[in-house]
């Protein structure tokens, strides 16, 4: 068998079957001159739709780019498939789920040493990638791919453009950046179906089934990715699980170790904690750690959620609006850029302190709740750089912000 010859026969299938046009925000954001280029995201935000597109708009001749996905042929060496595609001419090689491969980060190490080949790959998750780092961190260029912003789900809904702004223009401008959306779109018209099912891209695919199939994207991470990289045994599968749906039933702001350790009936914390650094890098589960505490797994973690509002609606009997406020403003932020603060909720980039609620939310309370019974928050209001993100306004003032707004920062 003439493997590459397959695997040209296998493209040509992909690009007659594939007439997907809107292009997602990472487009506009990949240097596509670097030479090594990978793109992580959780399973099912669009990582293959995005190859799919390069491929199909690049504008070499199609015998000089190969796109494969590692459920195509059982490949014993990536190389030795990346070298004979050069030999023949070949430029640009795409590779998706490549966390299939055994050893793939020293296979892509050598193709880039020894082949003048541009190569894009793709892994379903962060948690696949993270043991490559070492060998490749100073060949690749790693880019993360996010769900749909709010901005993006609109403009698939649609079919129309819109402009998507910088945190710091919002925080500093926020008032005239929502007025002028407000001319074009009616956010509210939006915001509901988009909580509970425009976070993955595949809900414009089969809008009856999309809960369903989320549900069985989340399985395969559990079941398949997970165990495929870390030991944990078959059998404790049902344990992780079982930690999602107890994440739905705890407000974020009140994360009992205890009470969830006897829920699990696990009575060694080590492993409970051990579990949602799993489904952490799996992309399930969001976690706040304080930044003085450094990266160590065994820290009781901040805040605790599911890592994006679909999946509390998939998941969730009981869905608290004020954890979908935080979820959604989390996601859209990236937890790597927030902070639990001792006064609002958050920190966003060191620098914005910022206190979320409903439209009837003012300075006068903000900082009223407590992080847990032992800790008093005080009030906002006469700290700088602090806002209120307030649900249910179309447009704010002054330093109160909508909270649908931040879902124009890509």
């Amino acid at each position: 068998m003439n493997t590459l010859a397959t695997l040209r026969e296998y493209q040509e299938n992909y690009l007659m079957l594939f007439d997907t046009e809107y292009k997602r925000y990472l487009h506009k954001e990949i240097d596509f001159s670097v030479k090594l280029i990978g793109i992580v995201g959780a399973r099912g935000v669009g990582k293959t739709t995005f190859l799919l597109q390069h491929l199909r708009d690049n504008p070499l001749p199609y015998e000089k780019k190969l796109y494969f996905s590692a459920d195509d042929l059982d490949i014993d060496s990536l190389f030795d498939v990346a070298y004979a595609f050069s030999k023949e001419g070949g430029e640009l090689l795409i590779i998706d789920e490549i966390h299939k491969y055994k050893h793939f980060e020293k296979e892509l190490k050598k193709i880039y040493d020894m082949l003048a080949l541009k190569v894009i790959f793709s892994g379903s998750c962060a948690l696949q990638l993270d043991h490559a780092r070492g060998d490749l961190s100073r060949r690749v260029m790693l880019y993360s791919m996010n769900g749909l912003s709010f901005r993006e789900f609109i403009e698939i809904k649609e079919g129309i453009k819109l402009p998507s702004y910088s945190k710091e223009e919002i925080f500093a401008n926020h008032t005239a950046i929502a007025r002028s959306l407000l001319k074009s779109i009616k956010p509210f018209a939006f915001w509901k179906e988009y909580l509970s099912f425009g976070y993955y891209p595949f809900y414009f695919e089969d809008t009856k089934g999309y809960s369903l199939r989320l549900k069985q994207t989340i399985h395969t991470v559990i079941e398949v990715d997970i165990p495929s990289i870390f030991p944990i045994e078959y059998e404790k599968i049902l344990s992780l699980k079982k930690l999602v749906r107890l994440v739905c039933e705890s407000p974020p702001f009140k994360i009992n170790i205890k009470a969830l350790s006897e829920k699990m009936g696990i009575k060694d914390y080590q492993t409970l904690y051990r579990y949602m650094e799993y489904l952490h890098r799996g992309q399930i589960l969001s976690l706040i750690r304080a930044k003085s505490r450094g990266d160590s797994i065994f820290v009781k973690p901040q805040k605790l959620y599911l890592a994006n509002t679909n999946l509390h609606h998939a998941y969730c009997d009981n869905m608290e609006i004020g954890t979908i406020r935080e979820v959604f403003f989390m996601s859209i932020i990236g937890e790597n850029n927030i902070e639990v603060a001792s006064k609002g909720d958050f920190v966003v980039n060191g620098k914005y302190i910022v206190e979320i609620g409903g439209k009837n939310k003012s300075f006068k309370h903000a900082g009223a709740k407590r992080l847990n019974p032992a800790v008093k928050r005080g009030q906002i209001k006469d700290i700088e750089n602090s806002f209120l993100v307030a649900d249910d306004i179309e447009i704010g003032f002054g330093n109160k912000i909508p909270l649908w707004l931040f879902g124009f920062l890509y």
